[in-house]
């Protein structure tokens, strides 16, 4: 676990300062609210001291053992057996299948506004790339401040960074909370989370706001090689003032989200500000509420917020003890910890902790510690196997399995 001294560094130079102090720098802390312990009245992953409840202890293998990168944000399998590993200063690494080599496949670092929690966030491989060779990034760019979602080509194992194609990009005043995750859902769509736009307590009033991109996850056809498409069947297509890319809405700084690939259900991590991070099952035309809700409780402190409507999170947990922004995970479906078939993993960025829990419907029933990375996890990934890696954050940072 980090010293109190190394997370005021870490946190200072962070992919995910939210909640590691950012906020707090530009004004006052918020009134302090009531920890939920975690939505719907289920235990806090950080009292999870006891017995695991079935699940199960694991460790971290390291894999690609002679093979390290640089403030990782993300790693995604190709169909053909190799990965794709993103850098945040704007590289694309890729690796062979037998995990000894790595070669640029991208480099579009000149393109990148790369620091804090800007960079390159996030890379969604097409449904046909095996064919096509298409797949498309999210990226911070300058002058103007701005997030870009854009689709590239590939072909021979390497990107063209002259192929770029921009979907649309969105001006913003403030550096962080960008989200950046970019994931093709099991209906073939593109699904995209977008942060609240920076700042504290959402000045701008994003999150609730159906009229603008942020704070959001967003659903668009990008089929084929032109502008993308709002499905027709998008919530709040066709609604007076709002934008009909919205799949779900009251979002602060969603990172990392994940497709159970055997049920399709989207779980993901949403970063708080000063009092809890949340784990959110996100449904379609859903409030998750922020900024009137941070986890559980109320921004402003006590019960007198109205909650009707918004969807409490499935879990959350105090940004205390050394944690302060969640990485949200994937439902494990691997067979080297089979105790843990079922369980969504995620952990938190500063602490390095790992979590599983287990639900029915939409009740938490198991939660509780899996492992003590001992370094910061910017993002987690998964095979088509259903393993799933946890991705060290820093220079020369490693890529580790759980396993037994």
């Amino acid at each position: 676990m980090l010293k109190l001294l190394a997370v005021a560094v870490f946190c200072a130079v962070a992919l995910l300062s939210a909640a590691c102090g950012d906020d707090s720098t530009q004004d006052p802390p918020p009134a302090t609210a009531t920890p939920s312990g975690a939505g719907n009245g289920a235990p806090t992953p950080t009292g999870s001291t006891g017995p695991l409840q079935g699940l199960p202890q694991v460790r971290l293998q390291r894999i690609f053992p002679n093979l390290s990168f640089d403030n990782m944000t993300g790693m995604y399998p190709l169909p053909d057996g190799r990965w794709l590993v993103t850098e945040q200063a704007g590289r694309v690494q890729l690796v062979n299948a037998q995990g000894t080599q790595s070669s640029v496949f991208l480099d579009i670092d000149p393109k990148v506004n790369s620091g804090g929690e800007e960079g390159l966030l996030g890379l969604a491989i097409a449904p046909d790339f095996a064919t096509s060779g298409v797949f498309y990034v999210h990226y911070s760019a300058a002058n103007p401040r701005r997030s870009v979602f854009a689709r590239y080509a590939s072909s021979g194992g390497t990107g063209n960074a002259n192929s770029e194609q921009i979907l649309f990009q969105l001006e913003d005043t403030f550096s962080n909370h960008n989200g950046g995750q970019l994931a093709f859902g099991p209906d073939g769509y593109l699904y995209i989370a977008m942060g609240d736009g920076g700042s504290r307590l959402d000045p701008n009033g994003n999150g609730q706001n159906l009229g603008t991109l942020f704070g959001k996850i967003l659903r668009i056809d990008v089929a084929g090689s032109g502008a993308y498409r709002v499905p027709a069947d998008n919530p709040f297509v066709g609604q007076q003032g709002a934008r009909g890319e919205v799949w779900a809405y009251g979002l602060r700084n969603p990172w990392r989200f994940s497709f159970d690939s055997r049920t399709g259900e989207l779980w993901a991590g949403d970063v708080g500000q000063n009092t809890l991070e949340e784990i959110d099952l996100i449904t379609k035309g859903r409030n998750y509420g922020w900024v009137t809700m941070e986890g559980g409780a109320c921004t402003g402190g006590g019960n007198n917020c109205d909650r009707a409507g918004k969807i409490l999170p499935i879990v959350d947990y105090p940004t205390a003890n050394g944690n302060c922004a969640v990485t949200g995970g994937f439902v494990y479906h691997g067979t080297a910890v089979p105790a843990l078939e079922g369980a969504y993993v995620y952990g938190d960025y500063c602490s390095g902790r790992i979590w599983g829990l287990r639900k029915e419907g939409t009740q938490m029933t198991e939660n509780a510690q899996l492992a003590d990375a001992g370094f910061g996890i910017s993002s987690f990934a998964q095979g088509p196997d259903g393993e799933i890696y946890a991705l060290e954050y820093k220079n020369n940072g490693g890529i580790y399995r759980l396993a037994p």
